[in-house]
């Protein structure tokens, strides 16, 4: 294993035993995906501005795998740090976000995701060479999906 893949490696098990983003408010609007496979279940929300176009954080409950559950706190640290930054996620920037995390992790390896852009997050590049992996990997960023999809409709 290379230093990298040991590095990546590490990141996931960081993430899966302290995550970051846990912990639901009771009536916030919330995405329950679950994966059948393996038993991964995740609910997560989006917390918006006070305007509703921005995403201030995102919140995570779930049971799973490490990979799933680093995979919602590696969201939630990219949505805490794009507010740290100053540049927030319109909805539009984080489907486009979902949709590089989804090609990356359907390549089977041969599309790495950006360190630039999606930071510790590259760590989960290497699930794609696993298929029965990716839809773990996928499974917070799908509950993100569907409520930026309840949101604009």
């Amino acid at each position: 294993m290379s230093g990298l893949e040991q590095l990546y490696q590490q990141i996931i098990i960081d993430h899966s035993k302290h995550p970051h983003g846990v912990g639901l408010v009771e009536g916030e609007i919330t995405s329950h995906q679950r994966n059948p496979v393996c038993g991964d279940e995740i609910t997560l929300a989006l917390r918006w501005d006070g305007a509703g176009e921005c995403i201030e954080a995102v919140a995570w409950e779930g049971a799973g795998c490490s990979i799933s559950q680093a995979s919602a706190s590696l969201l939630a640290t990219l949505a805490e740090e794009s507010v740290d930054e100053g540049s927030a996620w319109t909805p539009e920037e984080l489907a486009a976000l979902i949709e590089e995390f989804r090609e990356a992790l359907r390549s089977r390896g041969a599309t790495p995701l950006d360190e630039e852009r999606f930071g510790d997050a590259a760590a989960l590049s290497g699930v794609s060479k696993y298929v029965a992996r990716v839809k773990c990997a996928m499974l917070a960023w799908v509950a993100a999906e569907d409520l930026l999809q309840r949101k604009a409709s």
